[in-house]
């Protein structure tokens, strides 16, 4: 029995970041490396100092495993590999390897060139930190070292989302990332197989949310976007580059087909080029409809949506513009929102979830006098409207991966306090397995019980087969098996003691037990035999019973009964058995006495 023990990284109980460290079998892993997108101090970092107080982290760490590109995920990994230390290898997906540099150099920008900001990392932090990591395929097991492997799964969510399966020995863990169990209109729903793992950590963004219809929340988005631009008002949609945005780029590109609509639709100048690129070069990554027609026709080619430009703002008259990042933390999207706000006919749809503290986060709470960064206080009068298109698994999304899974622990993390612990009390009732939600700092170790795994030979198996009183064998009847444990290059087998005595160059002996009754019966020894034979097939009857030409009876095959004339009125009944089938000659024995109550 051995311990594993998990501890969140992040700050603060909340949705705002992953960063998880994990021991198991004596090896220690990191997963996840997020930022957390609400703070702009050194809160925005996982703590490291729960795995070492000071000084690189290389010898306290086996690897770290980046599960997708997200920045709540991902953002803090050059500051971790460069700044802090660590020279060990990073795990993630192809396209996750591909797109996370091209997030961080963006949100680097941001920050330090746009906002100023210093103890942030440089542009050759995010090459060098890249250059430690090693791309995974999905289903394929990686031996990080002579005792810890894993494995990736689909996890939907964004592209090259996994779910990772870690196993050392004889104990597993799956840390999910953000997944989601719904397939969309380009992305597949996740998957993973029943690994029955200690310990599943899940994320819980929606743990208690079991959303509608995605019909529902398709047909009320467009009807949203359709009446403001009717109006005459501007629609913005904050967005990350890769993800939702894709996801409504082919909702409304369709419905401005099917509708003829002539007003403008416009995404961020660069990215629509650079997320084509991706999915061109990952297609095997995306759904199966999606696979299914590349050939004929690239989804991602869009003839109504344009590159937006920053002069396109000013514009009069309706549009829609799909603008980066999607929590109005900075970039683009908040500088279309400091110009839109003030109109009453113009709308803000936040199509995901917006972590504390963001603006995104402050408008959804009703907040509608802002104030900035360099105290200007802006005003909030367009409508503001939330669509949860949002890529994560709800509760019943949750429940579903528990019950494919079928883990012994279940953790939930990358969630809110009070909807972690609704959801435990939920998975408590219905799985009845023991589930955790620690607060970030907080050790929580777990129980991990694994019987030892034991070979069989085959000549034991068929020498002691399951058999009915027909002889025919029962194979899902439990039995016992008599052999001799041998240990062979660190691998335990149950063999003949035959076979293991003659490895060890000894002599078997056979020890037997011998009882001789004496029964006054007034039947010929035939008669008495052929009582005994009747006895013992409704008293034994999962026995194989046969009687040899002497009238002597064999059970089991080596279990043996005699019966001879003793005098005239006496017979002897002679009962011989193994030492391995004591426990059925010593039934025999007391059956016999039962049923003949003068034996003696």
């Amino acid at each position: 029995m051995c311990d594993i023990r998990v501890v969140p990284l992040g700050a603060g109980q909340d949705v705002g970041r992953s960063c998880i460290l994990v021991s198991i079998g004596g090896k220690n892993l990191m997963l996840d490396c997020g930022m957390h997108m609400g703070y702009n101090d050194e809160r925005r970092f996982p703590d490291f100092s729960y795995i070492n107080k000071e000084g690189p982290l290389t010898d306290y760490l086996d690897c770290v495993i980046i599960s997708h590109f997200h920045l709540d995920h991902c953002g803090a990994l050059p500051y971790m590999s460069e700044m802090v230390g660590f020279d060990g290898p990073i795990y993630m997906t192809h396209p996750t390897k591909a797109i996370c540099p091209i997030l961080l150099e963006d949100y680097r920008k941001i920050t330090v060139e746009r906002k100023g900001e210093t103890n942030f990392f440089t542009s050759e932090m995010i090459k060098s930190c890249m250059k430690k990591t090693i791309a995974m395929n999905l289903h394929q097991t990686i031996q990080v070292d002579d005792e810890l492997e894993i494995k990736a799964y689909y996890a939907g969510h964004v592209l090259g989302a996994a779910m990772i399966h870690i196993r050392v020995g004889e104990q597993s863990v799956v840390y999910t990332g953000d997944y989601n169990m719904t397939p969309d209109r380009h992305l597949g729903a996740a998957w993973i197989d029943r690994c029955r793992p200690d310990l599943l950590i899940t994320e819980s963004t929606y743990a208690t949310t079991i959303r509608d219809s995605k019909r529902c929340r398709e047909r009320d988005f467009l009807k949203k976007v359709h009446d403001a631009v009717d109006k005459g008002g501007k629609v913005l949609i904050p967005v990350f580059a890769l993800g939702r945005a894709q996801e409504l780029c082919i909702l409304l590109e369709t419905y401005w087909d099917r509708m003829n609509l002539k007003v403008p639709i416009y995404f961020s100048m660069g990215l629509t080029e650079k997320a084509n690129h991706y999915y061109k070069m990952f297609i095997t990554w995306t759904n199966q409809k999606i696979k299914n027609t590349f050939v004929q026709r690239n989804m991602f080619d869009f003839k109504h949506i344009k590159p937006f430009d920053k002069v396109y703002a000013d514009n009069p008259g309706p549009m829609v513009v799909f603008a980066t990042p999607g929590m109005l933390h900075g970039g683009l999207s908040l500088q279309i929102f400091k110009k839109w706000c003030g109109g009453e006919k113009n709308m803000v749809i936040m199509p995901g979830y917006c972590v504390s503290g963001t603006i995104g986060w402050k408008i959804l709470n009703g907040q509608r006098k802002i104030e900035m960064e360099n105290k200007q206080i802006i005003e909030v009068k367009m409508s503001v409207q939330y669509m949860s298109f949002s890529a994560h698994a709800d509760a019943k999304g949750i429940m579903q991966l528990i019950r494919q899974c079928q883990p012994s622990n279940v953790m939930l993390v990358h969630g809110e306090a009070e909807k972690m612990e609704f959801l435990k009390t939920k998975i408590n009732e219905e799985f009845g397995i023991s589930c955790f939600n620690p607060a970030n700092g907080e050790t929580v170790s777990i129980e991990a019980r694994h019987g030892i795994p034991v070979d069989i030979s085959l000549n034991l198996l068929k020498r002691e087969p399951a058999k009915s009183a027909s002889g025919l064998p029962e194979p899902k009847r439990s039995r016992l098996l008599h052999g001799a444990l041998v240990m062979r290059e660190q691998a335990m087998k149950l063999v003949e003691p035959r076979e293991a005595m003659k490895e060890l160059g000894l002599n078997e002996h056979d020890v037997r037990f011998t009882s001789t009754l004496t029964i006054t019966d007034n039947d010929s020894v035939a008669e008495m035999a052929e009582k005994l034979m009747k006895i013992f097939r409704e008293s034994a009857q999962q026995h194989s019973l046969q009687q040899s030409s002497d009238g002597s009876i064999s059970i089991a095959d080596s279990v043996l009964v005699k019966v001879s004339e003793s005098d005239e009125n006496d017979k002897s009944v002679l009962l011989s058995w193994s030492l391995q089938d004591e426990e059925l000659g010593s039934h025999l024995l007391k059956i016999i006495k039962t049923k003949f109550p003068t034996a003696c």
